[in-house]
């Protein structure tokens, strides 16, 4: 089917987007997103698929060079920095997620670093915050375009389909793009969509996010160029529609000063506490919760003593995982955030290494454990829950969680957030590096050369101290 006017209208938008159309909600919002999506990045430059694509991405060079997080001395083409930094933030599946599900940030702050830095003229902080903003309402609208992208996906990504609309959105901004070059921006970007959902759990999982980063700014400079693709990419069924079953776009909204809103300003975004798939937060507290009431009534707590542990969860073949031989696989698997939680009384950054996989005491927990998924938990972010019942001889221990802390509905406070990120920067930034990243997004807005970020991003420091390990919030 044909829709008229849907890409004009995302390509009218994009270039006609303002600073003065920022919000006080959005700016708060969009900084708190910015300050966590670097801080995951940071701690993800110390995984060993980001020092694999490093390692390959070391191959490339060109004449134009931008900042990789967390190195001192390596630099590269702006198009593979986006992609190096984009699989750090994701690496160990700890950056936000939005609703409907993706994960909004990584694939399109890595870009737009990326890119300020290569240009001649030096972008301020309030053009990075803009430009930003643009990549996340772009993909919130997209996902508004189906009903079946409201749940925990079954087929794709959600990153690699919308996030490289985002990336090339916020790229296309940032180099003042035409209404009509915008518009080729998103179609370029759109050949570069998707990835199927067989290769979450694996270390092919960060690269969805690097490749969004990578290919939207890719498409936004061929576009630059006078590349052109199908200029109604997104009012097309065989266009952006294939991706989905559903597909009902709509165009973008009236620019007219107080009559644009956006989406960030009603959505809010989730922050994760620990380094696993979303779904896995209100496990863990469930289990959190559990064990406490256990340990209320009997005291002392000895997991021999358990003889089942039932899970009430949503249906989700993809973090249904009951013997996870891999860290990716552990991120993604109900049955061992759970067993974690109520062995260790905590799930942290550390739970998830191959010592803490290996456990005699944790393949004897999951050996005890079922899945059950009752019709009325929904496979939504929005409204899924989790229970937790732990049974020992002669007694029942339930704990059950709607609502996990660090959820939009509960929000991490900004001490919280401010701590998630300073315990991961620490990790590979001196001390002035991780000031330097705090003072400059919580003004980003007065700042007047966005390139500042990429300095502080390189402040590495001599001595590596792991403070996350051994902490959760």
């Amino acid at each position: 089917m044909l829709r008229k006017g849907i890409t004009e209208s995302f390509g009218a938008a994009i270039h006609g987007l303002r600073t003065t159309h920022l919000t006080d909600g959005v700016i708060n919002r969009s900084k708190r997103m910015m300050l966590d999506n670097l801080g995951v990045g940071l701690l993800g430059t110390r995984t060993a698929v980001f020092n694999k694509v490093l390692t390959y991405s070391q191959m490339f060079t060109s004449e134009e060079r931008s900042s990789v997080w967390g190195k001192s001395e390596i630099t590269l083409p702006p198009p593979y920095a986006a992609f190096v930094n984009g699989v750090a933030v994701h690496s160990m599946d700890f950056d936000d997620t939005w609703h409907p599900a993706t994960h909004p940030s990584g694939a399109v702050l890595p870009a737009l670093l990326a890119l300020a830095e290569s240009l001649p003229s030096r972008p301020s902080g309030l053009d990075l915050l803009l430009a930003f903003n643009v990549g996340i309402e772009v993909q919130g609208r997209l996902m508004r375009f189906s009903r079946e992208a409201y749940n925990i996906p079954e087929r794709f990504h959600p990153p690699s389909v919308v996030g490289v609309m985002g990336s090339a959105a916020a790229s296309a901004k940032l180099l003042a793009l035409s209404p009509a070059q915008c518009c080729h921006a998103l179609a370029i970007a759109a050949s570069s969509a998707g990835a199927p959902l067989a290769n979450a759990a694996t270390q092919t999982k960060p690269l969805h996010i690097g490749n969004a980063a990578r290919r939207g700014l890719e498409a936004a400079q061929l576009a630059q160029m006078g590349l052109e693709g199908n200029p109604a990419i997104l009012d097309l069924d065989s266009g952006f529609g294939v991706y989905y079953k559903d597909y009902s776009p709509s165009v973008m909204a009236d620019l007219a000063p107080g009559d644009f809103k956006w989406i960030l300003e009603d959505q809010d975004v989730a922050f994760k506490r620990i380094p696993a798939h979303l779904g896995m937060h209100w496990v863990v507290d469930a289990a959190l919760a559990a064990r406490t009431k256990l340990e209320n009534t009997v005291g002392d707590f000895d997991p021999s003593q358990i003889t089942q542990v039932t899970l009430r969860v949503p249906p989700s073949k993809y973090v249904d995982c009951p013997s996870p031989a891999t860290e990716h696989q552990a991120r993604h698997s109900f049955q061992f955030n759970a067993c974690s939680a109520l062995l260790d009384n905590k799930v942290t950054v550390s739970s998830y290494t191959e010592a803490q996989l290996n456990r005699p005491a944790l393949k004897q927990l999951l050996s005890k454990v079922r899945v059950q998924t009752p019709e009325v938990n929904t496979p939504s972010f929005d409204k899924m829950y989790c229970e937790v019942e732990v049974e020992t001889q002669g007694q029942c221990f339930m704990a059950r969680c709607d609502t996990f802390y660090g959820h939009w509905r509960k929000p991490l406070s900004q001490r919280d957030l401010v701590e998630k990120f300073s315990v991961n920067a620490s990790t590979v930034l001196s001390t002035e590096g991780v000031e330097g990243v705090i003072d400059a997004i919580g003004n980003i807005e007065r700042v007047r050369e966005s390139s500042i970020l990429s300095s502080y991003l390189r402040m590495t420091s001599s001595e590596h101290k792991q403070f996350y390990s051994s902490r959760m919030l």
